[in-house]
């Protein structure tokens, strides 16, 4: 007896791409973009091979040569020229990310989302205001509310600026609530908010630290990122942003957490974002380096399962290399 039901013959070339069940294209990619406010020169990440840190003056055209590529949209990170304890550079209006983002809106045609968080500008490398004593007693951590007015501040200060979305990364308990108020008040109720609502304390993202200059100096952030074991919590996350007011639900790590990715976008009738982190990028670069795998093959068909997992776009350091491909 032969099979009657033959998949295959969906297999070939001629039916293929017909029955293809997900695809990936250049508009569903987010490129993020270093500006660091300390350097005249570009400045290659070296934990991160094709990727640099630019100056401000060449953000404009960091972002145009992501845009001829298909790309449509980036995330600006930034390294400022100074920190202190609130990492009140964040939320300057002079601020290295409110100047990128300035130059970038009446240069170019990219949608820009500007990047909530404090790690980049304290000069602790926590993602808030600490406890006291919070050095001497790793108990002890970043005091939530507190936090919550300044990155409030950080994202109408970026909208300000052009920011068309705000992405708020700290990880605080009530911080989509606290920024779409803030943002309302000031006239931005048009600036959507990407929150990071399921966000890993994870062992990924060594070389965005190298990147940003965000590494804690103490500690670590297991206070008030996930924990790597839990599943059911990540619902219970996006399920608070949903209701305060998230426009776009971020998922980070993306292919440790295929899972996670699944169970948000069987959830939420939000669209669904994944990060595709450092670490992923850095392992796939260093395997290709040592000639065991295919670069760009590998990439596409990374990014193709985060989408396939439920992610409606990528925010991916590939996205340049793979647009042109797309």
């Amino acid at each position: 007896m032969f099979p009657t039901d033959r998949p295959r013959r969906l297999r070939t070339d001629a039916v293929r791409s017909l029955v293809s069940e997900s695809s990936l294209s250049a508009s569903d990619l987010v490129a993020p973009v270093f500006v660091d406010a300390t350097t005249d020169e570009r400045v290659p990440i070296e934990s991160m091979p094709g990727h640099e840190r630019v100056p401000v003056d060449e953000a404009a055209a960091r972002v145009e040569a992501v845009c001829e590529t298909g790309v449509e949209a980036v995330m600006v990170f930034g390294v400022p020229a100074s920190k202190d304890a609130r990492g009140s550079r964040a939320y300057a209006d002079d601020g290295v990310v409110q100047r990128a983002i300035r130059r970038v809106t009446a240069e170019t045609d990219a949608s820009v989302i500007g990047d909530v968080c404090l790690c980049e500008y304290t000069d602790h490398g926590h993602c808030g205001v600490l406890e006291p004593d919070a050095e001497a007693d790793p108990t002890l951590t970043v005091r939530n509310d507190e936090t919550l007015e300044l990155l409030a501040k950080t994202a109408v200060s970026q909208a300000d600026a052009g920011a068309s979305m705000v992405a708020p990364s700290a990880m605080a308990d009530g911080q989509v609530a606290a920024i779409r108020e803030a943002l309302d008040d000031a006239g931005h109720r048009d600036v959507g908010i990407l929150s990071y609502a399921v966000k890993y304390e994870s062992s990924f993202y060594g070389p965005f630290r190298d990147a940003a200059d965000g590494a804690p100096a103490f500690g670590d952030r297991r206070h008030y990122q996930m924990d790597p074991a839990n599943r059911r919590e990540a619902l219970r996350e996006a399920r608070l942003d949903v209701k305060e007011g998230a426009d776009v639900l971020l998922v980070k790590p993306g292919l440790p957490y295929l899972d996670v990715l699944a169970d948000v976008r069987r959830e939420f009738d939000r669209p669904v974002a994944a990060y595709n982190v450092s670490g992923e990028y850095a392992m796939l670069h260093a395997a290709a380096e040592k000639g065991w795998l295919d670069l760009e093959a590998t990439a596409h068909e990374s990014l193709l399962a985060l989408k396939r997992a439920g992610a409606d776009l990528v925010v991916t350091y590939f996205a340049e290399d793979l647009a042109e491909r797309l």
